[in-house]
């Protein structure tokens, strides 16, 4: 296995009796709850003196360690602060949770129970509360490893959590969707995690089999088919490659879902060298995870299947390798659509509109959705523009786009508007075919001018383009992750889709 086992959450009523482990949730400034105050007092009053200070609980994901004393059949009890009160939302709730799961881990433990008494002032119910702390602890559970000769540690068994509540129906229901939601986020980052001798155009509709099981239907395009559908952009990103290039077709329809879809668009080139404008060493170390917005919309399938979310889905992958050889795209050369627009080509490390192009132009023609987006790690002047703090988002709509960066900021996944305007159609004149792919100056704002050119290939279509060029991977483990693939996007859309209001 390339990725830790799962967490397996357990409803319960009571602290069990032979529970090892028990974690105290606990806002800062609060009254104990009774079985808080009920272990405190059978611990002599332990857990109130080292939590007595006004701000000992004040940092969300504090963890306070104690060892109870004889007679108290727990080994280890751990109070987990959650923050003050009112600043209590349930991005924190998760982010606690993930300082929880690397605590565990720290001290080796696999298994604890988790208590948490209503508390006055805070908003979310009980339920909410758990689950929220549950689906942080799962992100930052997530490991991928492929090594074969590391001991076995105690880390990578599996976990037993078992979470105390009263309303167990309600606490079930929100753990359905707290499971489904994580395990789009891990299996997506498994994807973008595998290195390229592993996941390539060749072998990622083996990797596909997680969402045949969920019961979403998976369709394959050949390069012979795209070849009819007249999809000469798509190849020709591929052309230098021995694997051809494929477009996988997912489709989703919940119970009750509306006849017309939401479509979701994917850029998948597996790996991108640049072709024959070949990138730098530096650059081309991470273009692994250049397929990190197929990765999004296949976990956002998934998350949407394994909660039975009542809507209609498809994804459309565009799945390629970007390599140099005598075969491949050149400057210059002058393809014709799957829309029958024609393209110059300049900078074939600009490959992914292409892909893009043809991608967009499938998705809206064949399926008429009532929304589309798409996903991209697309263009550096995203990432030179937003930093790390924010991917770009184009839309047509101003009321999705509003929605999806609200979603965003609920979840953790924080989008930034940028300008999708016509002016930037002067750039893309070409005297020789309809459009350039680039604009003539490389440096000149180079998101909006692929998000201008990629809007000439949507038919029309309420449409949305996420830029998330540098969010696919953390050089550093975080709150809700270790190093590696962050699945970016599949949190957003899922709470934008949830929402329903597209």
């Amino acid at each position: 296995m390339p990725q830790s086992p799962v967490p397996v959450f357990e409803t319960t009523e009571k602290i069990p009796v032979d529970a090892p482990v028990i974690v105290i949730l606990q806002a800062a400034q609060s009254d104990w709850g009774p079985q808080a105050a009920g272990l405190d007092a059978e611990m002599g009053g332990i857990i109130s003196r080292a939590c007595s200070g006004s701000n000992a609980l004040a940092e969300n994901g504090t963890c306070i360690d104690l060892v109870p004393p004889p007679g108290v059949s727990a080994r280890r009890v751990v109070v987990l602060a959650l923050g003050k009160g009112d600043a209590i939302t349930p991005l924190s709730l998760a982010r606690a949770g993930g300082a929880l799961a690397a605590h565990l881990e720290d001290k080796r433990e696999n298994e604890a129970t988790l208590v948490f008494d209503t508390i006055a002032g805070v908003g979310s119910s009980d339920a909410e509360v758990l689950s929220r702390v549950a689906f942080g602890m799962r992100l930052r559970r997530y490991r991928f490893d492929l090594r074969n000769k590391r001991p076995k540690a105690a880390a990578d068994q599996a976990w037993r959590i078992r979470l105390i509540t009263t309303s167990k129906a309600d606490l079930a229901a929100k753990l359905t969707r707290t499971n489904a939601v994580a395990d789009g986020v891990e299996y997506a980052r498994t994807l973008v995690n595998l290195p390229p001798n592993h996941l390539n155009p060749d072998s990622f509709t083996d990797h596909l089999e997680p969402l045949r099981q969920a019961g979403i239907e998976v369709e394959i395009l050949d390069a012979a088919q795209l070849k009819t559908l007249g999809m000469n952009a798509l190849l020709a990103v591929g052309a230098g490659s021995v694997r051809a290039p494929k477009i996988a077709v997912l489709q989703y329809r919940g119970k009750n879902a509306d006849a017309q879809p939401l479509a979701f668009v994917g850029k998948g080139v597996c790996f991108d060298s640049g072709g024959l404008c070949i990138k730098g060493g530096a650059q081309m170390f991470d273009m692994t995870a250049d397929m990190a917005g197929a990765a999004a919309v296949c976990g956002l399938m998934l998350a949407l299947a394994r909660q039975g979310s009542p809507v209609h889905a498809v994804g459309v992958l565009g799945i390629a390798e970007n390599l140099p050889s005598g075969t491949a795209l050149k400057p210059r050369e002058i393809i014709t659509t799957a829309s029958g627009q024609t393209v110059e080509v300049f900078d074939t490390d600009a490959e992914g509109r292409l892909l893009l192009a043809d991608c967009l132009y499938y998705a809206a023609t064949r399926f008429k959705p009532a929304a589309m987006v798409d996903l991209a790690t697309l263009t550096y002047s995203v990432m030179r523009g937003l930093g790390s703090i924010f991917a770009g988002l184009f839309s047509t709509d101003d009321a999705i786009a509003a929605r999806m960066m609200a979603a965003g900021e609920k979840v953790g996944e924080r989008f930034w508007r940028l300008p999708l305007d016509h002016a930037y159609d002067d750039a893309l004149q070409s005297p020789f075919a309809d459009l350039r792919h680039h604009a003539k100056d490389m440096e000149d704002g180079d998101a909006p001018h692929a998000a201008a050119f990629l809007r000439h290939f949507t038919e029309g279509c309420t449409w949305v383009h996420l830029d998330i060029a540098g969010k696919e991977l953390a050089g550093a483990d975080g709150p809700l992750g270790r190093q590696g693939a962050t699945a970016f996007g599949v949190q957003m859309l899922e709470e934008w889709v949830r929402a329903g209001r597209f």
